[in-house]
């Protein structure tokens, strides 16, 4: 019982914490994930567009009935699933981050961030 509640510390002052590095978050991510290794790719691709229909979901009544839903907490899920994907892809999840960025700096400096297409 003791080991338990010294988990249970541990995992509150963690989550207490304003920030954590992509990184240890796709460790921990990495610790509580169950889904078929078979099929890993598609089952991960599947979770992040339910997931993404989540927080359009609690969106979409907000809008509607004025209150507050917990979209964070849906957008943590999102997270999760990304985390996971590009643990199956043997990709850090900071460096997929950096690439974004670093892409979407080169549109802004040539002008193209609005438009469509991967190659603006």
């Amino acid at each position: 019982m003791q080991k338990l509640e010294e988990e249970a510390k541990l995992f509150m002052e963690a989550r207490n914490r304003s920030t954590i590095t992509a990184e240890k978050y796709q460790e921990g991510a990495k610790s509580t994930a169950i889904y078929p290794k078979k099929d890993a790719l598609a089952y991960l691709a599947l979770g992040l567009v339910s997931e993404a229909g989540e927080v359009a979901g609690k969106i979409k009544k907000k809008i509607r009935d004025g209150t507050d839903h917990d979209v964070a907490s849906e957008v943590g899920d999102v997270l999760w699933y990304c985390a996971m994907l590009a643990t199956e892809m043997n990709v850090s999840l900071g460096k997929i981050m950096d690439n974004n960025l670093e892409k979407l700096y080169g549109r802004k400096q040539r002008g193209k961030l609005q438009g469509s297409g991967d190659t603006r």
